[in-house]
């Protein structure tokens, strides 16, 4: 099938409508536009309801940014959609959004990273770190094999490195500036 190189990028801004962000993402950037830019031509399966743009793939849609080298977005039953974007070695996947109403910013990188937008979830696979930024500066940070974001529950998870879910994972947090200067700490 044949399809017109304007079409694409509508189809893709209607199937990603959905990548909202998790952490209570910055509301107003469902409104904005969405921009697909890749190094290579991108694919669309009707029938299966596909849309995979490969080469330095970055989409853009208000504070969310998500840089790839492939990003693969499905339309599941209901309406959900899911998406994955994979890193290759050397340059993991990226994401970064606002924090709704604060000035904090989330961003993580993994080998992959999975949207769920039926669960609520975001995960990052292979190599994962999580960071929430304050003013620009790492307030926290996760880093494990596996990082998995419930928006609504508002929780993270981390896993280590094997396949058995053991090993070595990481955090740091970081109290709020005005939980620090309480009085009595």
């Amino acid at each position: 099938m044949s399809v017109s190189p304007g079409f694409l990028p509508l189809l893709v801004a209607a199937l990603l409508t959905s990548w909202g962000g998790p952490s209570r993402a910055e509301k107003a950037d469902r409104s904005q536009p969405i921009v697909v830019e890749a190094d290579k031509p991108g694919t669309l399966d009707l029938q299966k309801q596909v849309v995979v743009f490969n080469g330095n793939v970055q989409i853009v849609q208000g504070t969310m940014t998500i840089r790839a080298e492939r990003i693969e977005v499905r339309e599941q039953a209901g309406g959900y959609r899911s998406a994955v974007a994979t890193g290759v070695p050397g340059k993991p996947a990226t994401y970064r959004q606002k924090r709704d109403g604060i000035n904090e910013f989330v961003e993580g990188s993994a080998d992959r990273i999975e949207y769920d937008a039926r669960a609520g979830t975001l995960r990052f696979v292979g190599n994962g770190a999580v960071r929430r930024l304050r003013g620009g500066v790492v307030a926290d940070e996760i880093t494990g094999a596996e990082i998995r974001w419930d928006d609504a529950a508002e929780t993270f998870s981390v896993q280590g490195g094997d396949a058995a879910g053991g090993g070595r994972v990481r955090a740091v947090l970081t109290p709020r500036p005005e939980a620090a200067s309480a009085p009595g700490r």
